[in-house]
């Protein structure tokens, strides 16, 4: 059981590093960070106001994961909102590619910004929604 709770902290951590790695960049430098990203100069002309737009939901989404590891009682609402965000996200790259907008290698390129984050959170929310039913209190007899 404790080896599962390591695994947990590390997809959870994974998580918050890169969403506040994704959010500071974003926020501070969304040129710096639109040239820097492989494949984002492909996906449409550089608007600052949207890369800022996104950088602020990737900071909602650090918080989210950070105070989740820290308030057991509320991990499962914080880390389903977060990845319910993270796993939209994933599906519209492969929404992308399935239309034609994006050929098939980009789903490699960005599996480990983009569907490895939505993976991680489906499994910590997972993990946090049996963790929950574990610690439910039982029904009273009335």
């Amino acid at each position: 059981m404790q080896t599962l709770r390591y695994a947990v902290f590390i997809m959870v951590w994974f998580n918050v590093l890169l969403a506040t790695w994704l959010s500071i960049h974003m926020l501070y430098d969304p040129e710096g960070w639109y040239y820097f990203v492989p494949g984002v100069t492909d996906t449409g002309f550089y608007n600052q106001h949207f890369i800022r737009d996104i950088g602020i939901i990737q900071g909602f989404i650090a918080l989210a994961f950070a105070i989740g590891w820290f308030k057991p009682g509320r991990r499962l609402e914080l880390w389903g909102a977060a990845t319910l965000w993270l796993i939209a996200h994933a599906i519209f790259h492969f929404w992308e590619v399935a239309v034609g907008i994006c050929s098939a290698s980009v789903i490699a390129r960005d599996f480990p910004a983009v569907s490895l984050p939505a993976l991680f959170g489906i499994a910590a929310t997972a993990w946090a929604c049996t963790r929950g039913q574990q610690m439910a209190p039982l029904p009273s007899k009335a």
